[in-house]
């Protein structure tokens, strides 16, 4: 019989998460921004209409922003900032992150 204390430790579960602050463009054009340790699972719950009250009256569209951050605390951070941006600006992160990626396909 182990113990608890005889138990093995899993290296994966003292590691921290990899966390990513990101932005789904629902169906009407606005912008919903959020915090996950995994994004695409993230989307995909907001697509099945389940996740966030948000796309209710407009269904999520695309995953449009994905941002790595240190850790939970971090992406928390991140979001609060990204949500206190003007549309204008959230705009300018999609647009440079859809550039940086068509810049890595040449």
């Amino acid at each position: 019989m182990t113990t608890l204390s005889e138990s093995p430790v899993d290296a994966d579960t003292c590691a921290s998460k990899t966390w990513f602050v990101y932005l789904v463009r629902a169906a009407n054009g606005s912008l919903y921004c959020g915090i996950s340790d995994d994004p695409v699972r993230r989307f995909a719950k907001h697509q099945s209409g389940k996740g966030a009250r948000f796309f209710l009256s407009s269904p999520a569209m695309a995953l449009v922003y994905t941002e790595r951050c240190r850790d939970k605390s971090d992406a928390l951070r991140q979001e609060r900032l990204i949500k206190k941006l003007k549309k204008s600006a959230k705009e300018c992160l999609v647009a440079n992150a859809a550039s940086a990626v068509s810049g890595l396909s040449l």
